[in-house]
């Protein structure tokens, strides 16, 4: 009883310490709230001033020029090329699929587990619905709010569905082949990966080194705390050479020294971007996961061992999680760098979303606007990057990471 009491007390003290920090969540707290951290003593306000009157006087040229002299039009004239770069127009319904079978499976998700999902999904619904109200074509109009239609009709098709998780589990497991299919298509019908483009081709590239490199650098961290020394010096051989090379040499080493070891095997340029990107990310993420394997006691691993676990189960079930609970914020910091870093594959001369940027101030139509166009692209890859950042912090805060 006294250890149930205990447990509840710790608890409230959490509950009252995360509502003594969490920031206003009405209308009605934000003054309250600015008086008692903005404006607290005379200092404070003295500070306060002085600080607005500096973020003033920085933007003031840059507001000044982004609601006045900026011309935005370059931004919708160029907005497919920017989203999908030079796929045909005509085949154009396969991106559309892709995009419903992302909403079909997002929307049950959320509807089976609420949460966080929950909270993605009707941002991401929301995102389709002002692409609903913009004026875009009648067709992509349409196409949105298919969209929109798709992620609530799944939503409450999973809601309470618990005998449909390991339906949508799979679903996300096949998700990503059949949306391969689906975008480059059989026969003479097919688009071809060179026509892939903009901020399509930079999230494919992105998932795939995420995904991908991920298992790996797992793998390569376990065989570089190997006993066996052959499996041992080469994992560290791989890691340390990867790392001491810069990711654009890899990248350019696998567009033309591929085709040279393998001429008689047709890998076609995104391909071998995605095994550049892939392998280069799994020597870091090797590194901080090894990180997160030195924090874990020796004497985890011999209580395991003492129950009855071999090696395989201790690592599964034992370490690694403790390990990659650990280091989410390396981790997590590790994929928004790979996420940034897609844009080198520009230099290789696909066009990516930075490719696409360069390629639309080289238009005699739009020659002038570089600060647009860039501003534009930073923007998309802020959102992204700071997506991630946010999905990680609310991961930290679920297992309850740094807390004592």
């Amino acid at each position: 009883m006294r250890d149930e009491l205990l447990e509840e007390h710790q608890k409230l003290a959490e509950l009252a310490r995360r509502e003594e920090i969490r920031p206003p969540q009405s209308s009605k707290a934000v003054l309250p709230w600015m008086k008692a951290n903005l404006f607290s003593t005379w200092y404070n306000s003295l500070l306060t001033l002085v600080a607005l009157g500096f973020l003033l006087l920085v933007f003031k040229g840059f507001l000044t020029w982004a609601f006045t002299g900026a011309k935005w039009s370059v931004i919708p004239a160029n907005l497919q090329l920017f989203a999908v770069g030079s796929y045909p127009r005509e085949q154009i319904w396969r991106v559309w699929g892709v995009v419903y079978i992302l909403s079909v499976l997002l929307g049950l998700s959320a509807g089976m587990w609420g949460g966080l999902v929950l909270r993605f999904a009707l941002v991401l619904g929301g995102v389709w619905f002002i692409g609903v109200l913009l004026p875009f074509e009648f067709s992509t109009r349409g196409g949105f709010l298919g969209a929109v239609v798709a992620i609530a009709a799944a939503l409450f098709l999973g809601r309470g569905r618990t005998s449909f998780r390991p339906w949508i589990l799979g679903g996300w497991l096949l998700s990503f082949p059949l949306i391969i299919v689906v975008l480059r298509g059989f026969g003479e019908n097919g688009v071809l990966t060179s026509n892939w483009g903009g901020l399509l081709l930079t999230l494919i590239l992105a998932i795939v080194g995420i995904v991908a490199s991920f298992p790996l650098g797992v793998f390569l961290a376990l065989c570089r705390q190997s006993s066996l020394p052959a499996i041992r010096w080469v994992s560290t051989a791989y890691i340390e050479t990867v790392r001491g090379v810069p990711l654009i040499t890899i990248l350019f080493m696998g567009n033309v020294l591929i085709p040279i070891f393998m001429p008689d095997v047709d890998i076609n340029q995104v391909l071998r971007m995605m095994l550049g990107i892939t392998l280069f990310s799994a020597a870091y993420m090797a590194e901080n996961v090894r990180g997160g394997l030195q924090g874990i006691l020796r004497g985890q691993q011999e209580a395991a061992q003492a129950v009855g676990l071999n090696y395989v189960q201790t690592m599964l079930f034992i370490v690694l999680p403790q390990a990659l609970r650990a280091v989410i914020p390396a981790i997590v910091g590790q994929f928004i760098a790979l996420f940034k870093d897609t844009s080198l594959v520009s230099i290789i001369g696909l066009i990516d979303l930075l490719g696409v940027a360069k390629s639309v101030i080289a238009n005699p139509d739009w020659l002038g606007l570089q600060a647009e166009v860039y501003l534009f692209a930073a923007v998309i890859y802020f959102i992204f990057s700071y997506s991630m950042s946010y999905v990680s912090q609310k991961i930290e805060t679920a297992l309850g990471v740094g807390n004592t």
